[in-house]
């Protein structure tokens, strides 16, 4: 068997949602399949460590795929030209693009379709592509896999996508997520907070992510608590333009780190207070599972799929009301016995989640479509 994979999204300096998944994927279903051969396709030059197996092939096709028009080139053209070129059997693609001119097998990763619901939180452009190709994408797929229940309701309800093509398979956690003794804590603390205390937040600076009302909010527990915290923000901008207001009496408290290394993302998850995590639309919420791993408290919206991800390790807010968000802060600072309840919870339904079940189970469907293709 002959299987591509869109592996775009592996990009050496700076990965991920899309390339950690893909990442996390491919690496483990090369490895366990020598038997078969593999073509990843990327838009750029290839580092080296994505050469996972001796039974890999990259293939770089152009254009540099960064904007819709080039997304309908590459996949409609590049893509297309290719899967015929090397013989291709299966395409996967972990991003949910899919080449809807080619008529080898495909399988499509959909993570989530918030724009479908909130079209003015990204550009025009960008939202009247997604909203025009993603249902037809989903209509081509032969199989759909989801990272929760929530994205395989919404393709049903939105896309009338036949529930039985779709699969649910849950993300992973990496391995470098882990509970960290309290001495460790401490000096990782020392030395990057002053020693204070902080809630975090982990993700794109992208409107749906929330990220100004959980500022907002940490401002009133600031100012009704009289406690000492910060909040740590890790990551970056997805769309210029998304400037954030930092209250006053907060002003030094909050702090954007930017995009950090895995290693030291999992040292500031693994050292946090607790997690903060609000969006108002998620298709899964992968810092929930890490925090959950490293035995981390979670607060977080009571939306979309991250009841369904965070279970009886978080307790829940409204992402609309700042006061809400604000309360459940005030409550786990205030109940030693509830943080403790979280943090064992959190551990014990960590194990839930595994990248090699995730990347077995995605396997499952890649040999299921070939086989039914094969009769």
């Amino acid at each position: 068997m002959r299987i591509a994979i869109n592996t775009r999204f592996l990009l050496p300096s700076k990965m991920e949602g899309f390339g950690w998944y893909t990442y996390e994927i491919v690496s483990r279903i090369t490895n366990s399949n020598p038997q078969c051969e593999f073509v990843l396709f990327f838009d750029r030059a290839v580092d080296p460590k994505f050469v996972f197996n001796s039974n890999v092939e990259c293939v770089v096709l152009s254009p540099q795929a960064r904007h819709p028009f080039l997304f309908i080139w590459w996949f409609e053209w590049s893509v297309r030209r290719a899967l015929k070129k090397y013989k291709i059997d299966i395409f996967l693609s972990p991003d949910g693009y899919i080449s809807l001119l080619s008529k080898v097998p495909q399988i499509s990763v959909i993570h989530d379709i918030s724009f479908e619901y909130y079209p003015k939180d990204i550009p025009w452009f960008s939202s009247r592509y997604l909203r025009t190709f993603f249902p037809l994408f989903a209509k081509k797929s032969n199989k759909i896999i989801t990272v929760s229940n929530t994205t395989k309701e919404d393709l049903v309800k939105k896309y009338h996508v036949s529930s039985e093509k779709i699969r649910v398979i849950w993300n992973g956690v990496s391995e470098s997520y882990k509970k960290l003794d309290q001495d460790t804590k401490n000096n990782f603390i020392n030395k990057h907070t002053d020693g204070v205390p902080y809630f975090l937040f982990v993700g794109s600076i992208h409107p749906r992510k929330n990220v100004q009302r959980l500022i907002n909010s940490f401002s009133l527990f600031i100012e009704e608590s009289q406690k000492d915290f910060k909040l740590i923000i890790i990551g970056e901008s997805m769309w210029r333009g998304n400037s954030l207001e930092i209250p006053k009496n907060v002003s030094s408290l909050v702090v954007f780190t930017g995009h950090l290394s895995n290693e030291m993302l999992s040292k500031y998850m693994g050292s946090a207070y607790a997690l903060s995590y609000v969006p108002y639309f998620e298709g899964f919420g992968l810092p929930i599972v890490e925090a959950m791993k490293c035995g981390v408290p979670i607060i977080c919206g009571n939306k979309t799929s991250l009841p369904e991800v965070a279970g009886n390790a978080a307790i829940y807010c409204n992402p609309f009301d700042v006061n809400d968000i604000k309360n459940q802060m005030l409550t786990l600072v205030n109940s030693e016995e509830l943080y403790r309840e979280l943090v064992a919870n959190g551990l014990k339904r960590s194990k839930l989640f595994s990248w090699d079940n995730t990347a077995k189970f995605v396997w499952e469907e890649v040999v299921s479509l070939f086989i039914s293709k094969s009769k």
